[in-house]
């Protein structure tokens, strides 16, 4: 199971989030093809720019608590980074604003880290990854859109559709798996950097915190429906009569789902007045 998309399209161009997305897809480019088939040599990168938990707290490598985050493993590691970071760090970018973004977004990812560093103080094994820069970006995502929805792929042997799920759902899942596989899973063999993760997350949502308490704390839910302050999008999947291949049409959503659309009282960013309220706005 694995989200595709979100229904809230940011209604500002996201620049920092496709920035990020593209200085990970070149970094990977200018060395995984010239040396991902040599396994010596590829671990021999990886311990001199990814975090490796001993040398840091040695102090020689403190470098590499940003160089890792633009470090993958393969191309499905980036693959799916990137989807993850395409999905949720929009709306994010959008209510915080592009510099505050990128630094919450690098913050996430030092704080991720700092979680593997204490998991393992002695390990010897490179992390490489945005994973964990990008959980905190879920962490943030779940605190101020807690009911935005999200459209999951579930593949189970032959069985394939599409579930649309509240983001609160998703995420809580996510994060208990992290939590689960980071307590089971032995530390010395390396794999899945689990606690990362956590602490990435765990951080989105402390770096957001007040933000979150800014724009008034439950009263925003109250005044959003818990979701990003603008007009929702549908898919629907249209069978083409000259193809097999079916296509994913968007629109917005019909109105009377949770509230009117038009009629949703935008939440102000900081510094800005609030629009007129209506009668889906919430109390005061």
């Amino acid at each position: 199971m694995f989200p595709i998309r979100d229904h809230n399209p940011s209604e500002r161009t996201p620049y920092v989030t496709w920035v990020l997305i593209a200085v990970n897809v070149v970094v990977f480019l200018l060395y995984f093809p010239a040396i991902g088939g040599d396994e010596s040599q590829l671990l021999r990168f990886y311990t001199t720019w990814g975090l490796v938990p001993r040398d840091v707290l040695q102090g020689g490598a403190s470098h590499t608590i940003l160089t890792s985050m633009f470090l993958h493993g393969g191309w499905m590691h980036l693959l799916g980074n990137m989807l993850f970071l395409w999905i949720f760090g929009d709306n994010l970018e959008d209510m915080m604003g592009r510099v505050g973004f990128l630094l919450f977004y690098l913050a996430s990812g030092a704080a991720a880290a700092a979680g593997q560093i204490l998991a393992d103080i002695g390990s010897s094994v490179p992390m490489v990854g945005a994973s964990g820069a990008i959980a905190g970006v879920m962490g943030g995502y779940l605190l101020m859109f807690p009911r935005a929805r999200i459209d999951v792929l579930v593949i189970f042997v032959v069985f394939v559709k599409v579930f649309t799920v509240p983001a609160w759902l998703m995420l809580g899942l996510w994060f208990a798996l992290q939590l689960v596989s980071g307590l089971s899973m032995d530390l010395v063999g390396g794999g899945v950097a689990y606690w990362a993760h956590a602490g990435g997350f765990v951080a989105g949502v402390v770096l957001a915190l007040p933000l979150f308490l800014r724009r008034g704390a439950a009263g925003y839910w109250a005044a959003s429906s818990g979701k990003p302050p603008h007009d929702e999008m549908e898919y629907r999947v249209v069978k083409r009569a000259r193809s097999p291949i079916p296509i994913v049409r968007r629109s917005r959503s019909p109105q009377g789902m949770d509230r009117p659309l038009a009629d949703l009282a935008r939440v102000p960013r900081a510094g800005t007045r609030r629009a007129p309220r209506g009668p889906w706005s919430g109390k005061r």
